[in-house]
This record gives structure tokens, C-alpha cells and sequence, in this order.
């Protein structure tokens, strides 16, 4: 199975996305890049590199539904003449923008985060939106854990993989352990666990990071020899990464825990502890990281919680 990594510029922090192209019947992208003209003339030039053009794209897979890897979905479908756009059904409430909706503010005032800060942060996202453009239900097929995506030459398999996002995915050739993880491993840095509406019940939040540690340890399960992420370089060496972001993890949570005083405090003031001074998009990205620590130490049962007008304390026992 031919795959072919294309580099595309995006205007985040993050840097440029990989964009992956599986060279065989019938033609698959997996990821987009942004909604930027920079990044669908790098895409382009990606493709007419390896003999292609947008018109011969037939399926456009989403590892996920962030901005930087969506961002180009619709306006490929249409130029390629209706490609079929396939997504996990769990991404739904990242296709549509998020903190616009009740269940998103919901979780911050949970996490202790001020109205004010809350208002900032929804007119920054207001900005974010404008890199991708929203599907309706009907415009998309689900990714099945467990499923396949044919090809001529063999298969991917589909693998769920939430904790980044609640609807993230893997694609594995057991043929040869190759992986396409998307944000699920990164070479470089650990992914965020975003802070999201569980998509089964979005008056609860989703467990994060506890399910990116089971998602972790399954791609662990397949031996990788090969994975391919979303951003940065290749990893040929998928048990190092492995127990370095275990490492990591369990290094941050003991900092996390450390930083609770004996009476209690909310994500907000954990988050403000573990990144002073940090601005726009990565004033959520620390909520969200804080949050999705403190919720592992207290299912691991290192921390205790109670709620006080709307906002969750955490203590230590």
C-alpha cells in the first residue's frame, strides 16, 4: 500500500499538519490541513508531486474533527466531485464549533473558569471556526471501530482511539503494523485531552485522559512498526513513545496533585498554577489538560471532589 506523507502549513501554534495520502483505488486522503489558501496550494502541490489531483480524491477520511485536520473537508468533497467524507460519529460536536453550545459553557463553569474568561474564550473560538467549515449529519459516513477502508491492494482497519478527542481514530495495515494515528501519537509532544461533552450523555464530561491511556495500550496491542502522526516526524520506535508518555503522565498528574492546598481548588485555579501567563487558544488547552488530570487522580482515587455553587472542588484525601 502506497503512502505518501504531504506537509501542509497551518496558521496554529501546533505547526504544519500531515496530510496522508493512500495511493490506491479508490484515492484516499486522511486529514485535510485548514481552510487556508496556503494550505490547499501546499495539498495540491502535494498531490500533483505524486501524479494526482484533487478531482481524483474518491474518499476523504477525518482522524479527527479539529480545525487544522477538517478544515478542508468540504471544499475537497465538492471539487472532487462529492469524494465521501468519513468520520467517527462521535466527532459530531467538534464538526458544528465548539463552546458555542450550553454542554460546553456547562463544563467550564464546572471547571471554575470565570464568565468573563468563558466570553474570551468563545469569541477566540469564533475565530478558530473560520479554518474549517461544519457538516451537516447528512454530508458524512461514521467510522466503526473495528471496520475497514478497501482498497485494491489490501485494507486499514479502523481503530477508535479517543482521548485527544472523544471520536479520534487510528488506521492500522496489519499487513505490515503500519499505523495512521492522527493526534493520538505525536512524536515530539503529548496530545492535549480536550476538554468535551461526553458524546453519550453531554450533560457529563468525557473521561480523556483515562480513555487516551486505554487507547494508548491498544495501538501498544497491534506492535506497531510504524506510525505515522499527525504532526512532526515518524515513530519507528512506538514502545519508547509508549513509556515515555506514561512517564510524562504520571509526572504531570504528581505535579497536578501537589499543587491542590488542603482547601480545595477548582481546574481554573490548578490550570492558572500550571501555565502562568498563557494566552488565546492555550488558556482552554490548560483548562482542559488540568481537568483531565484531576479527573484521573480522583478515578484512581488520589483526589476527592465536591460541588459548591456549580463549581467542582477538588481536595486532596
Amino acid at each position: 500500500m502506497k503512502i505518501h506523507s504531504i506537509s501542509v502549513p497551518t496558521p496554529f501554534y501546533i505547526g504544519p499538519v500531515n496530510v496522508y495520502l493512500i495511493a490506491e483505488d479508490p484515492i484516499t486522503i486522511i486529514d485535510t490541513g485548514p481552510k487556508t489558501r496556503e494550505a490547499g496550494e501546499a495539498l495540491r502541490e502535494g498531490l500533483r508531486a505524486h501524479g494526482f489531483r484533487v478531482s481524483d480524491i474518491r474518499r476523504i477520511v477525518l482522524t479527527h474533527a479539529h480545525e487544522d485536520h477538517c478544515g478542508l473537508a468540504r471544499s475537497l468533497r465538492d471539487e472532487a466531485k462529492d469524494a465521501e467524507v468519513l468520520v467517527h460519529e462521535w466527532e459530531t460536536g467538534h464538526r458544528h464549533g465548539r463552546l458555542e453550545y450550553q454542554e460546553h459553557r456547562a463544563l467550564l463553569v464546572r471547571a471554575g473558569v470565570p464568565d468573563d474568561e468563558i466570553e474570551s474564550l468563545r469569541r477566540m473560538y469564533e475565530g478558530v471556526r473560520q479554518y474549517a467549515d461544519s457538516f451537516q449529519d447528512h454530508e458524512y459516513g461514521p467510522l466503526w471501530d473495528n471496520g475497514e477502508l478497501e482498497f485494491t491492494s489490501g485494507t486499514l482497519r479502523i481503530v477508535h482511539t479517543p482521548g485527544h478527542t472523544p471520536g479520534s481514530c487510528s488506521f492500522i495495515r496489519e499487513a505490515d503494523r503500519t499505523v495512521i494515528a492522527g493526534d493520538c501519537v505525536l512524536k515530539r509532544i503529548t496530545p492535549n485531552p480536550v476538554l468535551s461533552p461526553d458524546p453519550i450523555d453531554p450533560s457529563k464530561r468525557f473521561p480523556s485522559l483515562a480513555e487516551y491511556l486505554v487507547s494508548l495500550a491498544r495501538l501498544r496491542s497491534f506492535a506497531p512498526t510504524m506510525v505515522y502522526g499527525g504532526h512532526g516526524g515518524t515513530v519507528n520506535d512506538y514502545e519508547e513513545l509508549f513509556n515515555r508518555y506514561i512517564r510524562a503522565i504520571q509526572e504531570r498528574q504528581s505535579h497536578v496533585i501537589r499543587l491542590i492546598p488542603k482547601g480545595g481548588a477548582t481546574a481554573w485555579e490548578v490550570a492558572q498554577q500550571m501555565f502562568p501567563g498563557t494566552n488565546d487558544v492555550h488558556r482552554f488547552l490548560a483548562v482542559s489538560e488540568a481537568v483531565a488530570h484531576l479527573d484521573l487522580a480522583q478515578i484512581e482515587g488520589k483526589l476527592t471532589y465536591e460541588i459548591s455553587a456549580t463549581k467542582e472542588i477538588y481536595r486532596p484525601l
